[in-house]
């Protein structure tokens, strides 16, 4: 572990989150609001660990730009902001959601209150149930519903999802305890009491990771995925990162290639299972004995 390319890594994406949650997303794209807190990792020395996510009211997580898209942020939106930042590979995970609906202003609360209890309460020893325990309990207490299915996790170098999951409800039976020495995204999700608090994938995908270097058998599309590799490794890419080198009609036909391959794998969006609003809230930690590390304060 590098906690000075972590802590690098925390701090840029800690920045690129507050100025998203000042800026005024009303009327903008949702490709400019992606490509601007891209910008803005760039220009800071670092790279995006994954397409910045701009997921809108019902849609809890996924949704990245299309290229060109021109779907709005209209007034009464509810827009999750998720930034992913990487120096060398040491990945910062932080989300915030911003809220042009005074309705929801106090379950944008209610998940921000939730992460800064199971944050507080994050230390080398504490049981990744009991983190969900008091997410759960804080969203419930407040009024609203956890994404039952929707969870933390552990990261590695070059890896979002490492293997462990720090749930947003309690959960019966084993769970595994926080250490020192490895990395946590805690991020709580939540939705109105009437939502069903689970989340089902929807159809549209457009962020991509490889999942195999396996030769595909088709030359060009082999091609494309030494590109992907060489830029990304193993992290997530999305389509209009590519348009600079591959017009975008061959570009989407490579990719279907990959994908039916099995070298690349899709990421649907998550859509709340009665298409209820989702709010984020997001932190990424390192424990100790005595408390955590978070890096994305």
């Amino acid at each position: 572990m590098s906690i000075e390319s972590y802590l690098k890594a925390g701090k840029i994406a800690s920045q690129v989150r507050e100025d998203a949650r000042r800026k005024y997303h009303v009327g903008s794209t949702l490709l400019e609001v992606c490509e601007a807190a891209e910008a803005q990792i760039r220009s800071m020395e670092a790279q995006p660990a994954f397409p910045v996510n701009a997921s809108l009211n019902e849609i809890a997580a996924h949704y990245t730009a299309e290229p060109g898209d021109e779907t709005l942020v209209k007034e009464g939106d509810v827009l999750k902001i998720d930034i992913g930042v990487h120096v060398d590979g040491y990945i910062a995970d932080t989300a915030v959601t911003v809220c042009y609906d005074p309705r929801h202003d106090q379950m944008v609360k209610a998940a921000e209150a939730a992460l800064a209890e199971a944050v507080r309460i994050a230390r080398t020893g504490t049981k990744a149930s009991d983190i969900g325990k008091v997410i759960e309990t804080i969203i419930g207490r407040m009024g609203y519903r956890p994404i039952q299915n929707l969870s933390g996790h552990s990261l590695q170098q070059y890896t979002i999802h490492a293997g462990k999951s720090i749930p947003n409800i309690w959960t019966i039976g084993s769970s595994f305890s926080l250490q020192t020495g490895e990395a946590y995204a805690i991020e709580p999700f939540a939705t109105t009491k009437d939502g069903s608090g689970v989340v089902h994938e929807g159809k549209v995908k457009n962020i991509f990771g490889i999942t195999s270097r396996k030769p595909s058998k088709d030359k060009d599309a082999d091609e494309l995925l030494t590109v992907i590799w060489n830029r990304y490794r193993s992290l997530p890419f999305a389509l209009r990162w590519l348009t600079n080198a591959y017009e975008e009609p061959r570009l989407r036909r490579l990719i279907d290639v990959l994908v039916k391959k099995k070298n690349v794998h899709s990421y649907p969006i998550l859509v709340e299972g009665r298409e209820k609003t989702v709010v984020q809230a997001e932190h990424t930690l390192i424990p100790a004995d005595g408390g955590s590390t978070i890096i994305t304060f």
